[in-house]
């Protein structure tokens, strides 16, 4: 079987889980996503409340402590409106799928996963989100579950914000990248809003359409 996913760190992935460590691409993409969408002004805002100037000039490029994109999320919701909030970090999450599409699956993955059978393919992807679920989830706990819907769940999950936009747009990025149509993440349990875990359901066919444009005024 050709891994789907291959970036993992050379100390493993389970010593990496419990270091509480995730990809660098949390903070990158969050930091683009910023000055495109917000200016560079809201970029420097949003990294100086987290304690972070410094971050923005030299963006990582290991994997860094969880608390560093824990800290740079919620500076993001106390800085920006709501909306611009979600749009941003919604921008910053597909930004992060596109990059693991891109870079971290082999092309003979990719070629493979293109000609298995849809529920196959997604299946396999469902099962390579739960085994490298350090680069979103760090010391937090992931389970899956085959289905339509799926289930994805995060138990401690550090990286949570309003909605968990950030984590639905990486999951519904990653599995549209298969080609076999839209997908749609609902996310019915979140630790920000105080439940014990993170439940994202990624439900196959016609997506509800999400904003994506910043708000003006």
């Amino acid at each position: 079987m050709v891994a789907v996913v291959s970036d993992a760190p050379i100390a493993g992935e389970k010593d990496v889980a419990r270091a509480g460590l995730v990809g660098p691409n949390s903070v990158i993409q969050l930091a683009h996503a910023l000055r495109e969408l917000a200016g560079e002004g809201a970029a420097r805002e949003v990294f100086a409340q987290a304690g972070l100037s410094g971050q923005l000039d030299h963006l990582p490029d290991e994997m860094v402590d969880e608390g560093v994109p824990a800290r740079l999320f919620d500076a993001l919701w106390r800085t920006l409106p709501e909306a611009s909030a979600r749009i941003i970090a919604a921008d910053a999450g597909r930004r992060t799928a596109r990059y693991i599409l891109k870079h971290r699956i082999p092309r003979p993955a990719q070629l493979v996963l293109r000609l298995l059978p849809s529920p196959l393919a997604r299946r396999l992807l469902l099962m390579a989100i739960q085994k490298h679920a350090w680069t979103f989830a760090g010391s937090g706990r992931c389970t899956t579950r085959w289905g339509n819907p799926a289930s994805i769940e995060i138990e401690g999950n550090t990286l949570s914000m309003p909605g968990c936009v950030w984590h639905v747009a990486v999951f519904e990025t990653l599995f549209d990248g298969l080609g076999r149509g839209a997908t749609h993440v609902e996310h019915p349990l979140c630790g920000a809003a105080g439940d014990a875990v993170c439940r994202f359901e990624v439900r196959f066919g016609a997506r509800t359409n999400r904003a994506t444009r910043m708000p003006s005024g």
